[in-house]
């Protein structure tokens, strides 16, 4: 393990600038440094899922997981060059998503974002994946990224969003169905 933290604050970001896990500096809005602070968001907001009492054990455990893969994905992310995101991560992801996916009935409607705590704080965390997605292909942009990092914030956003469903169908609260029609339009 590399060094521990001892002083939290060091002053040597009061200019602007933030040090990668390389030792060099950049900017602190640099799409690096954007791409792994929205990874942190993500998992963070995973966080808010497991922080709710209701959560089935298969999902809690699917759940924690992602989060350890989203710190390696963020050292990554903060490392250039680093390989911490494996094809494996990925295949894995897709069988908690085939698993879970299996237990629900097809879906007919679109859903809001709802069901529950847990459901809604799923949701949440799918939107910010989708943002760390945006960021990270951003980046590539004009970095080398690996395409295990793109594939795996892809498919995690999917895995969110089943996670969402069964959540919101085990907390009893049910999916939110969007429905067209219950639209309030405006009359000219």
């Amino acid at each position: 393990m590399g060094n521990r933290l001892s002083k939290i604050y060091t002053r040597t970001g009061d200019d602007g600038s933030t040090g990668l896990g390389d030792g060099s500096r950049v900017a602190k809005d640099a799409p690096r440094v954007s791409a792994y602070g929205t990874t942190d968001e993500l998992n963070c907001t995973v966080g808010m899922v497991l922080a709710v009492d209701d959560v089935p054990e298969k999902v809690r455990a699917s759940l924690t997981q992602v989060q350890h893969d989203l710190f390696d994905l963020g050292g990554e992310l903060c490392i250039p060059g680093m390989e911490m995101i494996q094809d494996t991560d990925i295949a894995r992801l897709e069988t908690m998503l085939d698993d879970f996916n299996a237990e629900l009935p097809a879906l007919k409607e679109f859903i809001l974002p709802g069901g529950g705590m847990a459901a809604a704080h799923c949701h949440l965390a799918r939107t910010v994946c989708r943002r760390a997605e945006r960021e990270v292909v951003a980046l590539s942009r004009s970095e080398v990224v690996r395409p295990q990092a793109i594939r795996y914030l892809n498919r995690l956003s999917d895995l969110l969003f089943v996670v969402a469903r069964v959540l919101a169908r085990a907390s009893g609260h049910g999916e939110v169905l969007w429905q067209r029609q219950k639209r309030v339009r405006p009359t000219t």
